[in-house]
């Protein structure tokens, strides 16, 4: 995501909770019903101010962005809070059982990176579930011309076009529900360690993923309005 992206919303972390509608809780339970795990670590990636990770009842959530602002709102609320870019997850090999990216993956520069990043980070079984919205319903090209109107550099993409992406990076991936706001889960398949994961190129980057760029800062994710 652009530099200037992320200083809007760090500037205007402080009302965004005001101005955005809570997540749905029963969307992305049905996503994380997909892991063949218990989901008991949940890492909410471009999680802004923690509306994903308040809204579901799982023993530990730790909220990832770029913005500064957004993260001091989360740690408001009680929330574990890490700063840091989506493609390139600060956290361990397969230690992690679910990972979360709501109403952000459009704001992400590198869409795939961030895929084979969860892949990297979840355990065998868990999954990755992401929330967006279809720019090719009536509501999401609006919802395209808006965010272009306001100079986002948003990228968004159909249901079944994130669910090829994901499936190429290593996930079973399907399709939960559908609409303008949609919900793609994709579960890394149980019984892979490293051996399971998706090959590598020679100079160490994923297959169907493109080398992460810039900074902490470029992977920031802003939570658009939930369609619910």
């Amino acid at each position: 995501m652009a530099l200037g992206d992320v200083g809007v919303f760090h500037r205007f972390a402080r009302l965004y909770d005001r101005a955005m509608y809570a997540a749905d809780p029963t969307t992305l339970t049905a996503g994380l019903d997909l892991a063949e795990r218990p989901v008991e670590r949940v890492l909410d990636v471009g999680g802004g101010t923690g509306r994903a990770s308040r809204a579901l009842d799982v023993p530990q959530s730790v909220v990832l962005d770029a913005a500064r602002g957004m993260l001091r709102e989360a740690r408001g609320h009680g929330l574990e809070t890490v700063q840091g870019d989506a493609a390139r997850l600060p956290v361990a090999d397969q230690s992690i059982d679910a990972v979360l990216v709501v109403d952000a993956l459009h704001h992400m520069a590198d869409a795939d990176g961030v895929v084979a990043a969860a892949y990297r980070a979840l355990r065998p079984g868990g999954a990755l579930v992401i929330r967006e919205f279809d720019p090719t319903t009536l509501r999401g090209r609006g919802l395209v011309a808006a965010e272009r109107l306001v100079g986002f550099d948003s990228r968004f993409l159909a249901a079944d076009a994130l669910a090829d992406r994901m499936a190429a990076g290593g996930f079973r991936a399907s399709v939960p529900d559908r609409g303008f706001g949609y919900t793609v889960a994709g579960v890394k398949p149980a019984g892979t360690g490293e051996e399971g994961a998706p090959a590598e190129s020679a100079d160490g980057t994923t297959d169907g993923a493109r080398d992460a760029e810039g900074t902490a800062d470029d992977s920031r994710h802003a939570d658009a309005p939930s369609n619910q």
